[in-house]
């Protein structure tokens, strides 16, 4: 049964007392200040986790002019990677399928053939071995393997997911580093995070991560910077849900009250530009910028201008691990380690209200020049797409697997391991599969 009218106009009540309690322009007030005196330089005891890169701007451009501008970057590639998602079997095994693809553009209709193909396997029997030696099919257009997962008590499904996905795209990428000309950028950030984060969440996946298994997924990253630095070619990563909580937690730890889950809650406030009212006449600034009344900052949002910030170098929270005096959880780094720190820039879609993150190691974002470039490039991108790249978006359809491709997946597994799913009620509630 669906809620009755009066069951809505009850909840309505509800959110009028939340947001009766919240003063928006506080919060500009607020994101201003944190923007001039704490964000050039953000500490966490005592320790750089956010700073500036070059000029500590927020900027704008036209939308219909900067979608029409000529692109710094000849030719660009995309690089995703896709899975099935982790799949547990009656049979105690949990299985997860990763599919990488690179696109580019223009295209190349040879290169969309390549593909690399992963499955990641935990089980709870220790006698077990699953590993596999990589092997080439499809004319050789497809590599593949196998990877037995380390044992773990819990967390199998977050295990087999997050290695199946970075072992596929990180030997995907390196693979066909050669073939990349101008600028290869990732479907997502520029190292595999969801590792890194893994000891704070578990003490049993921090040392996991240490292992030779995940370490070697790791490599594969920095291996991939040092190729990309040795051919001088920039390499990026364009994340389309950043979910980084560094500048908030650092800011909290400082004993300022933040009123934003995460970064992406306060660089959106950041970015977004209001109509100013009539009386407060004006074309509209940042938030908080002080330019208007506070009544004004509030008002409707302005769409016809991209907005986005200049560079910052990031050592804390997942990023931690690639700052210059963090370890990359063992891996040897043949570089200056300060070139692996990661680097990034905000961009603010005003029509889609959403807000993006392109990030590059600092070998290449250490120099002004490349970072205009990048900028003008992901800026034009996301104008002219309202969305992610072009051939980051071409990477993704690639690499996608459908829902009727997952479930065909699916039960191939069951006829090769001789084992059904593990079903749950939420699978028949929901229709996922059909029984």
């Amino acid at each position: 049964m669906t809620l009755d009218p009066i069951h809505v106009e009850n909840i309505a009540q509800l959110a009028y007392g939340i947001g009766g309690d919240v003063d928006a322009t506080d919060h500009d007030d607020l994101a201003e200040h944190v923007w001039r005196e704490w964000l050039p330089e953000l500490r966490r005891d005592g320790r750089v986790v956010i700073e500036a890169l070059g000029d500590h701007e927020r900027r704008r451009a036209a939308i219909d002019d900067v979608a029409l501008a000529e692109r710094p970057f000849e030719t660009v590639h995309g690089l995703d990677s896709g899975t099935i998602n982790p799949t547990t079997f009656k049979n105690g095994l949990v299985v997860d399928v990763a599919h990488a693809a690179m696109a580019s553009s223009p295209t190349d209709l040879d290169l969309h053939r390549d593909r690399t193909i992963v499955a990641t396997v935990h089980a709870g029997d220790s006698t077990a071995g699953f590993d596999s030696e990589w092997t080439r099919r499809d004319e050789g257009h497809t590599k593949q393997r196998v990877l037995h997962v380390p044992r773990v008590n819990r967390y199998a499904e977050r295990v087999v997911h997050a290695l199946a996905l970075y072992l596929a795209e990180g030997t995907h990428a390196l693979d066909r580093a050669d073939e990349v000309d101008d600028l290869l950028v990732l479907d997502g950030p520029i190292y595999p995070k969801e590792l890194f984060t893994w000891a704070d969440r578990d003490p049993e996946l921090g040392a996991l991560a240490r292992e030779a298994k995940p370490r070697a997924v790791i490599e594969k990253y920095v291996r991939l910077v040092e190729r990309f630095v040795e051919r001088d070619v920039p390499l990026a990563g364009f994340v389309k849900n950043p979910a980084s909580g560094t500048a908030v937690r650092a800011l909290s730890r400082a004993g300022v009250e933040s009123p934003w889950p995460d970064d992406t809650a306060l660089f959106t406030r950041l970015l977004e530009r209001r109509e100013p009212d009539e009386a407060a006449g004006g074309g509209g600034g940042f938030a908080g910028s002080g330019s208007e009344s506070d009544a004004a900052a509030r008002g409707a949002r302005l769409d016809d201008d991209l907005t986005f910030t200049t560079w910052f170098r990031s050592r804390g929270g997942a990023d931690a691990p690639m700052a210059a005096d963090g370890d990359a959880l063992g891996v040897e780094r043949e570089l200056d380690p300060e070139l692996y720190e990661p680097t990034f820039m905000v961009v603010y879609d005003p029509r889609t209200d959403v807000t993006y993150k392109l990030e590059a190691p600092y070998a290449f974002t250490r120099e002004e020049e490349t970072r205009k470039r990048l900028t003008r490039q992901v800026v034009a991108e996301v104008a002219a797409t309202r969305g992610p790249p072009e051939p980051v978006s071409k990477a993704d359809e690639l690499a996608r697997i459908s829902a009727t491709e997952k479930a065909a997946l699916r039960r191939k597994f069951e006829e090769r391991l001789g084992s059904d799913q593990q079903a749950t009620y939420d699978d028949l509630r929901w229709g996922k599969e059909t029984y």
